[in-house]
């Protein structure tokens, strides 16, 4: 074998090993660091977009059931507000019945009068709710349902049209729980789709910690050698100057 002073080959290699191992070694420092195996894009350019789209996604679905969360109390402020109203009605009912026993003076009928016009009344500013700046009762759906039960006395109203409204304020309620079932499940989708998303993009982006510590130990010790064998190969030129001496 020949004994050289300007090329050292053995230098040159362990240097480039070295140098691959350290890379190795800190691109798995950073992994671990960051917990994201794409904390060097250009480790994986093309994870890098997938996980960009599946991050948006998941945004989106969470952003979206936010709003479902907002409609359903919504949903349940106004179905608060009708069962008020499903309790006036029927004490309208209770009033109109006692009204017509002959057995009452004018005074109780008075009496009675006064409470419905009051309940009335109250029946009317339930209509006029809003949630948020927003009308519950959108087109005046209330106001409409209990319509036949003003501009009169308790005690002139027909049974029809207080089992009429009755039969509105139970209809409107029906129609609320119906869209609260829905929204509830429309959330529970939105949910899904946002946990299936964010463990779609897990696979993607984030770091295998058991896989990468492995890696860790391998790359570090590989650096160390490198290192020694670098310092090895250094001094082997030192060989050509004992032959000089």
């Amino acid at each position: 074998m020949s004994v050289v002073i300007n090329t050292n080959t053995a230098a040159s290699i362990a240097a480039n090993n070295l140098g691959y191992a350290n890379n190795q070694l800190t691109d798995a420092i950073n992994q671990l660091s960051s917990g994201s195996r794409l904390a060097d894009p250009s480790n994986d350019p093309a994870s890098v977009g997938v996980s960009l789209e599946l991050t948006s996604e998941a945004d989106n679905a969470g952003v979206q059931n936010t709003i479902t969360q907002n409609q359903l109390a919504f949903q349940q402020t106004q179905d608060g507000v009708l069962n008020v109203a499903g309790s006036i009605v029927t004490r309208i009912s209770e009033l109109n019945t006692m009204a017509q026993d002959p057995t009452m003076s004018s005074t109780d009928t008075a009496n009675y009068n006064a409470e419905f016009t009051s309940l009335t009344s109250e029946l009317g500013s339930l209509g006029s709710q809003t949630f948020n700046g927003v009308s519950l009762f959108s087109g005046g759906a209330l106001a409409t349902a209990v319509a036949g039960l003003t501009g009169t006395d308790v005690a002139s109203l027909a049974a029809t049209t207080i089992s009429g409204a009755i039969d509105n304020v139970a209809g409107l309620i029906a129609s609320n729980g119906a869209q609260q079932a829905t929204l509830g499940f429309q959330s529970q989708a939105e949910l899904s789709n946002q946990t299936n998303l964010e463990a779609a993009n897990s696979a993607v982006s984030d770091v295998d910690v058991a896989q990468e510590s492995t890696q860790l130990a391998r790359w570090n010790v590989l650096v160390q050698a490198g290192t020694a064998m670098l310092s090895q190969a250094n001094q082997s030129s030192q060989v050509a100057l004992k032959l000089l001496s």
